[in-house]
């Protein structure tokens, strides 16, 4: 099983251009199943997300072609199956997404329960009870999603509590091909969800509101294919940021989307750091030894992201002064925590706060990844440590990071995978 080992200590320099969105590529892939032609997506980042989604695609017969720079033409015109096998699903929350697109276009879907990383409950029950509402009948048998419908779905009023992105993105793919208008009250805001809106609209949907907390959507009878290009990372430009922020370095992220991060940039700024942005790139200068400290509290965006909340841990662990850093998202999301500790961290957790205080130095140790932020967190926390780091279990990471050592090695990083 493949291992990180990263010596620390050194500053990072340099440029690196930002991968495509996974959680604007995912949807945007299962997507493709509302389309009776080839949709066409760009900038796909390669990870091992977008490799299983794409496997599942194709194991319910969607012609998949893959071209050398990222580009997919999906095509669900010769779909064999409706079924959402466990083996695929398993190691994938975002497969449920499939649960709204073939239930619109086919009237009928079995979706294995998800898996993913162990972060805390993140219940199907709003996707179901959405769909439940649009006029599926949905039981669930022996670990399986069963759905099915009388005709097209029909447009209904959906109010989410708590809200949810991929339950939001699950009924705005559903109500693309149903009967009437849908309207979704406590809508996910993320720029995932607009960039899933933006590739539907150009399919031939018809849909207002993405972005805001009332997405409604007016059914059509039929969606073609199109050409789509995936919005950038929002979170591997944050995590590279934050990584300059406590190596004391300057870093330029180019093929960015600097609008999208303004609650990271905030933070960093408070650090010490100092941002300057553009219309597709940003760029930190840390000239200080040691950020300073700085509270935060998760919550949905615009808010502060919880997939930062790890990465932030990790700086504050290093900065000059106390902290505070409160989850609100999800209930499980503090096991990097322990890891961090074992390099040195002086952090104490209550209830669903990490009270951080910060010490001058991490020293290397081996480590374990535990989910896909806590992994990054744990690369960041080895970038800054005395002496040697191993990080265990790195397919976390790779679930996604593009290529996280070697864009880490173009910035000056001393880092390798190793066996």
């Amino acid at each position: 099983m493949d291992k990180l080992l990263i010596k620390g200590r050194v500053p990072l320099i340099g440029e690196i251009y930002a991968s495509g969105a996974k959680n604007s590529a995912l949807p945007i892939l299962a997507s493709s199943l509302l389309s009776n032609s080839p949709l066409t997506v760009g900038n796909l980042p390669h990870l091992n997300d977008v490799t299983t989604m794409l496997e599942l695609l194709g194991s319910m017969g969607v012609e998949v072609m893959l071209s050398d720079d990222m580009e997919v033409q999906v095509d669900a015109s010769s779909i064999k199956n409706l079924d959402a096998r466990y083996e695929l699903v398993k190691t994938m929350r975002a497969s449920i997404l499939v649960l709204g697109p073939l239930l619109a276009r086919f009237q009928g879907a079995t979706v294995a329960l998800p898996g993913g990383c162990a972060i805390g409950s993140r219940p199907v029950n709003l996707h179901i009870e959405a769909m439940r509402a649009m006029g599926a009948e949905i039981t669930i048998e022996d670990g399986y999603i069963k759905a099915s419908v009388d005709g097209r779905l029909k447009g209904n009023k959906i109010s989410f509590d708590p809200v949810s992105v991929t339950a939001t993105e699950n009924v705005i793919m559903a109500a693309c091909l149903a009967e009437g208008i849908t309207t979704i009250q406590n809508a996910a805001k993320e720029p995932e969800v607009i960039d899933l809106a933006n590739c539907l609209i150009s399919m031939g949907a018809r849909i207002e509101g993405a972005g805001s907390d009332i997405i409604k959507i007016e059914g059509v009878e039929s969606l073609a294919g199109s050409a789509f290009s995936v919005m950038p990372d929002r979170v591997e430009v944050g995590t590279y940021l934050t990584a300059a922020a406590m190596t004391g370095g300057k870093v330029k992220i180019k093929s960015a989307k600097p609008e999208y991060l303004t609650s990271v940039i905030t933070k960093l700024e408070s650090t010490g750091a100092l941002i300057q942005t553009g219309e597709d790139w940003v760029e930190i200068t840390m000239e200080k030894d040691r950020p300073n400290s700085t509270s935060l509290t998760t919550g949905p965006y615009p808010s502060f992201p919880t997939d930062m909340q790890a990465q932030f841990v990790a700086l504050n662990s290093i900065a000059e002064g106390n902290s505070t850093v409160t989850e609100t998202v999800f209930e499980n999301r503090f096991m990097h925590v322990q890891e961090i500790a074992r390099m040195g961290g002086n952090i104490t957790l209550k209830g669903n706060t990490a009270v951080i205080e910060g010490i001058n130095t991490l020293k290397g140790a081996p480590v374990m990844a535990t989910d896909l932020r806590a992994s990054a967190s744990l690369v960041l926390a080895g970038l800054v440590a005395k002496g040697s780091t191993t990080i265990d279990r790195i397919y976390h990471i790779d679930r996604g990071y593009e290529r996280i050592e070697e864009k880490l090695k173009m910035l000056g990083a001393d880092i390798e995978r190793i066996s």
